[in-house]
């Protein structure tokens, strides 16, 4: 960056203009019905191709823009504000292929990159199981070497963009009795044999679909090994790094959107003859909303440099820092959203109901707020 991680540079602030009106444009008016209806908001990802947003984090050299990575959580922000739904296909396409940016053959990427920075194809990241969420070398999912392919058999939870995505970034065991050395990475194309034994009816990111997928003895060349055997579990922390930053930039974008509604609700609420925006005890709630919420900012910020630029090693701590204190103030902060909105709140007449639905998940999903919390002490302790 050209400036401290805390500054934006006027060029990420042109884009972070052109961002908002963007969204509030073709993002927004599609939200609550992608929420109403849990259908995939394809008119919002369309909009998001058309903008070249799926380009922003995939290399030059592949067709992409190749941004740094605040720019790009500057995008993830200003999308989740509007339909954190929506944001979620911007962060799981690059989840997918980060495996493949950063230990991938050059044939892999010159064959798949291209397509998801075009927008093309979707990707999606197949970590969790049913009983190997956190407890990742717990896995049971099996890759058996079978001359020039590898054959993968088992089942993956949790996952997003299921029965969307083109391709699947799978993780399974190459050799069950070595724990989280025995873990190996694989593209996987969809029609292989990808199958999505169900979805999620969930409580927040409707429009996103989560959902169970099963391989059933899919053949998947040896070339689409990520990374060499046995590394599959450096591979998946090594990613997790790289993406929990941006998904702090998401719950800031939809604590964002809460200060947004609360905002305006309280100067068109009359109570006691007056807006209740001069209500004392209203003001501070909401002052200390947006202080929250910018505290997070700027730590998401300079966890996001880090991924462009860490001499001193110290991405795991702060990208676990971002991701824990931005997921536990948009939860607070969309809650107080509710709060202020009284009865309104609580009802589907306005989205601040949608915001704290939303904002539960980034405190689950990419890591529990408890294991990233045990990260962050192990990372102080030694």
């Amino acid at each position: 960056m050209d400036a401290s991680p805390f500054a934006l540079t006027d060029t990420q602030r042109q884009f972070q203009d052109t961002m908002r009106r963007f969204c509030e444009a073709r993002i927004a008016p599609h939200a609550a019905e992608a929420d109403r209806t849990a259908e995939f908001p394809w008119n919002s990802f369309e909009a998001c191709r058309e903008m070249q947003l799926p380009a922003l984090g995939v290399p030059e050299a592949y067709g992409g823009a190749g941004a740094d990575t605040v720019t790009q959580a500057i995008a993830v922000e200003e999308v989740a504000r509007s339909c954190a739904a929506t944001s979620v296909t911007l962060l799981i396409s690059k989840l997918g292929m980060l495996p493949v940016m950063n230990w991938g053959s050059e044939e892999l990427k010159r064959k798949y990159l291209p397509r998801v920075a075009s927008g093309e194809a979707q990707a999606s990241y197949c970590l969790s199981e049913a009983d190997a969420g956190s407890d990742v070398a717990a896995m049971r999912c099996r890759a058996v070497k079978d001359g020039d392919h590898y054959v993968l058999t088992g089942s993956k939870y949790w996952i997003t963009n299921a029965g969307i995505s083109d391709t699947y970034t799978v993780f399974a065991k190459t050799d069950p009795e070595a724990g989280h050395r025995g873990i190996s990475c694989f593209l996987v194309e969809a029609d292989w044999g990808v199958q999505v034994a169900k979805h999620e009816d969930k409580l927040g990111l409707r429009g996103s679909p989560t959902g169970e997928i099963v391989l059933d003895e899919v053949r998947v060349p040896a070339a689409n090994l990520v990374g060499p055997e046995g590394k599959g579990f450096t591979v998946a922390m090594h990613t997790l790094d790289r993406s929990r930053p941006t998904i702090g930039a998401q719950a800031v974008g939809i604590a964002q959107a809460a200060i947004d509604c609360a905002a305006g609700y309280m100067k068109e609420r009359r109570a006691f003859g007056a807006p209740i925006a001069e209500l004392q005890g209203l003001r501070f709630m909401l002052a200390d909303m947006a202080i929250r919420t910018e505290a997070a900012r700027a730590l998401v910020y300079r966890a996001c440099a880090m991924v462009d630029d860490d001499p001193a090693g110290e991405l795991t701590l702060f990208g676990a820092m971002a991701k824990c204190f931005a997921s536990d103030t948009a939860m607070s902060v969309t809650t107080d959203g509710v709060q202020l909105l009284g009865g309104y709140g609580y009802t589907r007449d306005f989205p601040a109901e949608r915001f704290m639905r939303d904002a539960k998940i980034t405190q689950i999903y990419e890591g529990t707020n408890q294991v990233q919390r045990v990260v962050i002490a192990k990372s102080l302790l030694g």
